[in-house]
């Protein structure tokens, strides 16, 4: 309480403390969030982490930044117009479950390597929170990709990373 006087109470002569000085406008405090970024991809993990990230988002009273990637490190053709394709669906379906729970949800494209972007768009962006879906690697994938794209980010960002299972829906 602030030690500053308001006029002196009329009954008894004495000065009362102003409650007012020491309103000022807050941050959200340690363990809130802000900003929270979701990296969006075409599988059941990726819709889990962007349904986690607007319920984080919606208790934080938070925006959800929906960020995805147009991977161009392996071609650029039809894959490339199918990825765009299935990423504007991704992010318009994250916008609406956003507006649903009353969460701002901001939709972004980058192309290039996911994981880069995503360190970049978090840096760029003051992501408080990164969440992404975990893995789900195949031999082979195993064998082209030894460090996949959750990791990568999770030593890219200097914030929390949330990695959500298929199974966190």
């Amino acid at each position: 309480m602030s030690t500053d006087t308001d006029a002196a109470d009329p009954r008894d002569g004495t000065a009362s403390a102003s409650r007012d000085a020491d309103r000022v406008p807050r941050s959200p405090g340690p363990g809130r969030f802000e900003r929270v970024m979701v990296v969006t991809t075409d599988d059941p993990a990726g819709r889990a982490a962007a349904s986690a990230a607007v319920d984080l988002a919606a208790t934080h009273g938070a925006t959800v930044d929906a960020l995805y990637v147009v991977d161009t490190t392996e071609g650029w053709d039809m894959v490339v117009e199918r990825r765009e394709r299935a990423g504007e669906e991704l992010v318009e379906a994250a916008a609406a479950r956003g507006a649903a729970a009353g969460v701002e949800v901001e939709k972004w494209f980058r192309y290039g390597a996911p994981h880069r972007e995503a360190v970049d768009f978090a840096a760029a962006h003051d992501a408080d929170l990164v969440v992404v879906g975990a893995a789900r690697r195949t031999g082979l994938d195993r064998l082209l990709h030894p460090d996949p794209v959750p990791a990568r980010v999770r030593r890219g960002v200097d914030v929390p990373v949330m990695v959500v299972g298929p199974d966190d829906d």
